[in-house]
């Protein structure tokens, strides 16, 4: 015979069915980490199953099971005595066997032959145990001291890209008990990196809960980038330290929070990327560990037949149309504000939350209008990436007001150039005009008007986490990912890249130095543009992966940042430190907010002689010169970039500039990507003067 826990008629009563998740119920206030109440209200949204059980377990206790009695719009909900801080939980469906809403207690969950637990999608932590995944509750408290988010502005932001554990693991000055962790991260080393180099925000990768796919277990790799993710409310506890993981989720819960504390106390501010678009469950044949069991039909965009639509590539899509799914996500980033201090989110995929109910992309989408209308999420950074593999995808410059969209237009036009071209021109063939670059430099303006919004919309970036390194994109023509397991069939085919005569590793020096200079170009590129710059990590450190292009499941040294310094690593470091300082010069005269119609208050552009730039040469593939001078708020030249992408040093002519009467405005030269700048920096030329820029290289002047 079963006894019942508890009566079950107030239990009927006491429960609701919000919040969602595992919440203190109405009018108890009980408990804490270190007073840990059991009692608790839990509720969760599971239109796929007529009937809900929960399965949990108490510290020190054997494993109950309980049915949820009450079933609001889809939500089952119930009131549970014994679930303290600490204790894990799932759920199932409920036997059809049972005649009553509560079962004994048991202690062989793990091997009862019954389905798996489904993990709790509001659930604060996720622990494994031999392949047994469980929720975990946990409590809020944190010693947070005054640390608030940073808020630094959009037009001062330069994003750092980065992995938690990559970043780290091969790092000599970091304790090896902490290499790879969330407190490893938040080092003394790393964060004096990080505010020497001159960036303000770091961008990790996902630090959600996720889950390796089942492909690449079998090939004995694992999902090193982390976009598989099985809990959006759970940090992952791979990334906390052992003695964290041993400790339990609270513990790790509360390293992440260190590190949070540590950056902002250190005057950066913590960007997640953030995978809404689909889940670790696959597609219709994956596994099972949370939204199919509990309603994949609600949970999951399908088709009129009832099948999978996949605008993401990786099985399935979460359906945006469900207000269900919408509020979840909604929950889950306001969760991440308000419980980790996080500064904003970089949502991967980001199309595939914006499709309406014709699976067709909507800039006002109830998301979008969501998120702008909530107090908490409109006041974070907002970052798009404008493109999934769905019909109509590629949707940079459309998302609204708010948001930031990663420009590949940029990333494109930098490496066509820079790469692309001079290998053309090397082959003794043509490169392309300057119009393209010169779009990208000035913060494709054009791009991002439609939308209403301005140059700052635009996060500039030459290479990311998906791609080959800065480094590599100079040293390799064809991606070599044989390491994957897919002979070499994944990643990128089109990479506009260049390997200045040789494919890969070399020790011919006329080479490495091209290939130095190119670095040197893209880099000084991305920092002098308009817009908000995102470097990779390791790219200023001129780090390789050796060719491999999609290094997502690469948990070795080909991922890792190689903290060696060699000849090559120490000199662009200190370039990149030196493009950083010159940005934050330009910027201190320069507008907070470039607007679109009014460029030419700021942006003026002359050709190698020094006039106005006219559309034939604007066109012509031939004239690979181009001079950019920057104005400011009070009228006032802030300075000059001239561009030689050609194959010869040029003989410029300096615009012909005055100013309140002067008849020649005087140019100082602050850097040169030419490996002449030590001997030519500093060097003053007048407006309307004659120096010289060498081939494939930058110069940067100062009024």
């Amino acid at each position: 015979m079963v006894t019942p826990l508890f009566d079950t008629a107030s239990t009927m009563d006491a429960s609701t069915a919000v919040p969602l998740g595992v919440s203190v119920p109405r009018a108890y206030s009980g408990g804490s980490r270190h007073r840990p109440g059991g009692r608790a209200n839990v509720a969760c949204f599971a239109p796929g199953v007529p009937s809900l059980e929960i399965v949990y377990k108490a510290p020190g206790r054997d494993w109950r099971i309980q049915k949820l009695p009450n079933v609001t719009q889809g939500v089952h909900h119930g009131i549970i005595e014994d679930l303290p801080y600490g204790s894990r939980y799932g759920f199932r469906a409920a036997s059809t066997e049972q005649s009553l809403p509560f079962a004994a207690p048991t202690s062989n969950v793990e091997d009862d032959g019954r389905q798996p637990l489904l993990l709790d999608p509001y659930g604060r932590g996720v622990e494994e145990r031999d392949g047994f995944l469980t929720s975990v509750r946990t409590a809020s408290e944190f010693d947070w001291g005054t640390d608030e988010r940073l808020q630094v502005p959009w037009r001062n932001t330069i994003i750092y890209e980065a992995h938690v554990r990559g970043q780290s693991m091969l790092h000599p000055d970091v304790p090896e008990e902490l290499r790879g962790t969330y407190a490893g991260m938040a080092h003394p080393a790393i964060i004096e990196h990080l505010t020497s180099l001159g960036v303000t925000s770091v961008q990790l990768l996902p630090v959600h809960f996720h889950v390796d796919e089942p492909h690449l277990l079998d090939l004995g790799l694992t999902n090193y980038w982390g976009y598989n993710t099985a809990a959006f409310f759970a940090p992952h506890p791979g990334y906390a330290t052992r003695a964290a993981q041993e400790a339990g989720t609270q513990a790790v819960q509360d390293e992440f929070k260190r590190m949070v504390r540590l950056f902002h106390a250190a005057g950066l501010e913590v960007i997640l990327d953030v995978v809404y678009n689909h889940t670790a469950e696959g597609g219709p044949d994956g596994r099972t560990l949370s939204f199919r069991g509990l309603g994949e039909q609600t949970y999951y965009r399908m088709d009129g037949h009832g099948k999978y639509v996949d605008t993401t590539g990786c099985g399935n899509s979460l359906n945006f149309s469900e207000p269900r799914v919408v509020q979840m996500v909604l929950d889950s980033l306001r969760y991440w504000v308000d419980e980790f201090h996080i500064d904003g989110f970089r949502f991967d995929l980001a199309v595939t939350l914006c499709r309406n109910a014709a699976n067709e992309f909507d800039p006002r989408h109830p998301f979008l209008v969501a998120i702008a209308a909530d107090p908490v999420l409109s006041n974070v950074k907002l970052i798009a990436e404008p493109w999934d593999v769905g019909y109509g995808g590629w949707q940079t410059g459309r998302f609204p007001a708010g948001w930031v969209d990663w420009n590949d237009h940029f990333r494109d036009a930098l490496r066509s150039f820079w790469l692309a071209d001079r290998a053309a021109i090397d082959a003794g063939g043509h490169g392309g005009s300057t119009a393209k670059l010169a779009d990208a430099l000035s913060g494709s303006a054009a791009l991002f008007q439609a939308s209403g919004r301005s140059r700052l919309a635009s996060v500039n970036y030459i290479a990311a986490h998906d791609g080959f390194t800065l480094n590599d994109l100079v040293s390799f023509d064809r991606k070599h990912n044989e390491d994957n397991g897919e002979q070499n069939r994944d990643g990128h085919g089109d990479n506009r890249s260049y390997n200045h005569g040789v494919e890969g590793p070399t020790e011919n020096g006329h080479i490495l130095a091209k290939r130095a200079q190119s670095r040197r170009n893209m880099m000084a590129s991305l920092l002098i543009s308009l817009g908000v710059p995102m470097i990779t990590a390791g790219d200023e450190l001129a780090r390789t992966q050796h060719g491999n292009n999609n290094a997502y499941c690469q948990d070795n040294a080909i991922a890792w940042i190689d903290w060696v310094r060699t000849p090559e690593s120490h000199e662009m470091l200190r370039s990149t430190k030196r493009y950083i300082r010159l940005r934050k010069e330009f910027l201190a005269a320069q507008p907070h907010d470039f607007p679109v119609r009014d460029e030419q208050s700021y942006l003026y552009w002359f050709d190698q002689d020094g006039y106005p730039m006219t559309m034939e040469r604007w066109n012509d593939p031939q004239q690979r010169v181009v001079q950019l001078l920057l104005g400011s708020d009070n009228g006032a030249l802030a300075g000059l970039v001239v561009v030689n992408g050609s194959a010869s040093d040029v003989q410029i002519t300096l615009p012909r500039v005055t100013s309140e009467g002067t008849a020649h405005r005087l140019f100082e030269l602050r850097l040169t990507t030419s490996p002449l700048h030590e001997q030519r920096q500093g060097g003053q030329v007048a407006s309307g003067e004659k120096d010289l820029v060498e081939a494939y290289s930058i110069s940067i002047y100062r009024t």
